[in-house]
């Protein structure tokens, strides 16, 4: 059976943390605005995309942003009760749960998904990078540090730098003084 592949996206201080009290540490605009379009963007404009989260990331988005627009939103629990949320998010108890609803049900429910993409929090991040499924890490590298709580897991060697895509700024980028840059890895076949 076709197993779908999924992409993470997260920005990363110095020393890889990620999140704090819930929270970014950082307001960086325009990074914020490069995690929307990349998540939103799709080839074949009668597809969507998918953004998958822990309980944790999906509650520390803004009540006013959530859910995410214009994506199918999936939220990884095993707490939750479906009720807990709108009705057009999806509830799955794990990653592989999520992905195998997604490749059974997307024809039937909903419009084709075009990508999967992983939108955190910690432990759905490593999950992830451990999985089979996972192609690509796009990752904004914040070259200052913050105050966090949350950190980004170790990046398996499997995963080697790429040129980035057309649609990923290259260079050193800078907003409110802080500097950051955009690398994408794809995972390597052993």
């Amino acid at each position: 059976m076709f197993k779908m592949k999924f992409n993470l996206i997260v920005a990363v201080s110095e020393d890889f943390g990620i999140g704090l009290k819930g929270d970014l540490p950082w307001k960086l605009k325009s990074e914020l605005k490069y995690f929307s379009n990349t998540t939103k963007r799709v080839v074949d404009s009668n597809k969507r995309n998918a953004v998958i989260m822990g309980r944790k990331t999906y509650f520390g988005v803004p009540a006013n942003k959530r859910p995410l627009p214009e994506r199918l939103n999936i939220v990884l629990s095993t707490t939750l009760k479906p009720s807990d949320l709108p009705s057009d998010v999806l509830l799955c108890p794990n990653l592989e749960a999520a992905m195998k609803h997604l490749e059974t049900a997307a024809t039937n429910l909903m419009p084709q998904i075009e990508t999967v993409w992983i939108v955190g929090g910690s432990g759905v991040y490593k999950e992830a990078m451990d999985s089979e499924r996972c192609h690509r890490l796009y990752i904004t590298k914040i070259y200052s540090k913050f105050e966090c709580d949350t950190f980004f897991p170790p990046i398996p060697e499997s995963f080697k730098e790429v040129l980035n895509d057309s649609q990923t700024p290259l260079g050193i980028q800078e907003e409110n003084g802080v500097t950051y840059a955009y690398k994408i890895l794809e995972k390597q076949k052993i």
